[in-house]
C-alpha cells in the first residue's frame, strides 16, 4: 500500500499538540514553583512561643517542632530546604523564644545560636498609669506566674527594706492598700522565662532610681521647698498620671493638688475613689464617695497614703515642679474634646460645671 505524504494540516496538528504539552509542563513547573515559594514563606505573625529542641534532635525532628509550634508553615519542605543549603548542623539544644512570622533565616540564625544554648525571655510592658493589682493579674494571664505570689514579694521587699534611700520613706505598709504602688516604673521589659518576682520587682526599683536620677537639676531641693518627701511626690505624680490625658496640663493639675495641699481642702480627686472599686467605672455615683477610706480624697483632707499607680517621668516631673497657679478646681471637658476647665473660685467651677454637661 503506497503511503501518503504528510499533509500541512497533520503537521500543524502536531506542532500544536507539542506546543500545548511544553505550555502545560511550564505551567505547571510554575505553579508548583509558586506553591513551594507559598509554603516556604513565614507564617502570620503572632505571639511569641518558647520551643524546646532537645539534645540529640536532628534537623527533620526540629523541622517538625517548628510546624508544630506554628512557625513554619510545612516542616518537611523546611527540612528539604535546609539540606539543600546545608544547614542544621550547627543547630543548639535549648529553649528558644520565638514568634510566628520569623523568616527562615532569622529561625536557622537563632537556632545555630552562636555557639551558645539560647535562653527564652519575655517581654513584659508596664504602662504608665498601671497599678500593681493590674501588673500582677498581667503576669499570671501572660505568663503564668503567680500574680499573688508577686504581691506578697513585693510586700516583702517593702517590709524587708532597700539600699535605696527613696524607699525607706515608705509610712507603715498597713495602711497601704498595696506596697509598692507607685515605685515599680512603666516601662517595657525583657526578662529571662526563670525570672523569679523578686528579680522582676528589684528590676523595676532599679528603673525607678535610674529615672529619678533623671529629672532636672535640683529636683531634690525642690522639694524640700514643697514641704514633701519622695513618697509624697511619687504620690502626687500618681494621682497626676491618673487625671491628666493632655501633656501641657501636668505641671497645671499638679500646681491645683498643692494649691488645695496649703489651704487645708480635700483634694477631691475621682482617680482616689476610682482605685478603691474592684473595676473602673464610667462615671462615679455619690454612694462611691462615701466609701471609707484613707485613700477617699472626698472624705479626707490631704493626701492618700500612697500612690495610687505606677507614674511615668513626665509626671514625676509635674509633682516636682507644679506650675505657679492660683486655680483651686479642674474639671474634665465634655465636649469631646480631652483635658480640662480650670477655676479659681467655687463660683466659676459651677460655672464650668455647667458647661461640661451642655
Amino acid at each position: 500500500m503506497q503511503t501518503e505524504p504528510d499533509t500541512p494540516l497533520k503537521k500543524g496538528f502536531f506542532r500544536n499538540l507539542i506546543n500545548g504539552l511544553l505550555i502545560s509542563v511550564v505551567l505547571v513547573t510554575l505553579l508548583t514553583a509558586l506553591f513551594l515559594f507559598l509554603q516556604l514563606q513565614p507564617p502570620a505573625k503572632g505571639d511569641a512561643v518558647k520551643v524546646t529542641i532537645p539534645k540529640g534532635a536532628g534537623t527533620k525532628q526540629i523541622a517538625e517542632l517548628l510546624e508544630t509550634n506554628g512557625l513554619v508553615r510545612d516542616g518537611t519542605l523546611f527540612y528539604y530546604r535546609m539540606l539543600l543549603l546545608n544547614e542544621g548542623a550547627a543547630f543548639k539544644a535549648g529553649d528558644y523564644l520565638m514568634r510566628p512570622g520569623m523568616s527562615a533565616g532569622e529561625l536557622i540564625a537563632l537556632l545555630n545560636g552562636g555557639g551558645k544554648s539560647q535562653v527564652a525571655s519575655f517581654k513584659l510592658t508596664v504602662p504608665e498609669g498601671m497599678t500593681v493589682r493590674q501588673l500582677a493579674d498581667r503576669l499570671q494571664t501572660q505568663q503564668g506566674i503567680s500574680g499573688e505570689q508577686f504581691l506578697a514579694e513585693a510586700e516583702a521587699v517593702a517590709t524587708s527594706g532597700s539600699s535605696y534611700d527613696w524607699i525607706k520613706q515608705l509610712p507603715d505598709i498597713e495602711i497601704l492598700k498595696y506596697p509598692l504602688e507607685g515605685y515599680l516604673f512603666p516601662d517595657t521589659y525583657m526578662f529571662r522565662e526563670d525570672v523569679t518576682a523578686r528579680q522582676m520587682i528589684e528590676r523595676m526599683l532599679q528603673q525607678t532610681d535610674d529615672k529619678l536620677k533623671q529629672l532636672p537639676a535640683g529636683w531634690e531641693q525642690q522639694l524640700d521647698k514643697l514641704g514633701v518627701n519622695v513618697h509624697e511626690m511619687l504620690t502626687i505624680a500618681s494621682l497626676i498620671e491618673r487625671e491628666v490625658v493632655v501633656p501641657a496640663e501636668r505641671a497645671v493639675v499638679s500646681g491645683v493638688i498643692y494649691n488645695r495641699l496649703r489651704k487645708g481642702m480635700p483634694l477631691q480627686i475621682d482617680a482616689t475613689v476610682q482605685y478603691l472599686l474592684p473595676a473602673q467605672k464610667s462615671r462615679l455615683l455619690y454612694k462611691d464617695l462615701e466609701i471609707e477610706s484613707a485613700y477617699n480624697t472626698y472624705r479626707n483632707n490631704g493626701l492618700p497614703p500612697g500612690p495610687i499607680a505606677n507614674p511615668g517621668l513626665a509626671a514625676m516631673e509635674a509633682a516636682c515642679f507644679p506650675a505657679a497657679t492660683d486655680y483651686l478646681f479642674y474639671v474634665t471637658r465634655k465636649d469631646g474634646t480631652p483635658g480640662h476647665w480650670f477655676a479659681k473660685t467655687f463660683a466659676e467651677h459651677k460655672r464650668n460645671i455647667a458647661r461640661s454637661k451642655e
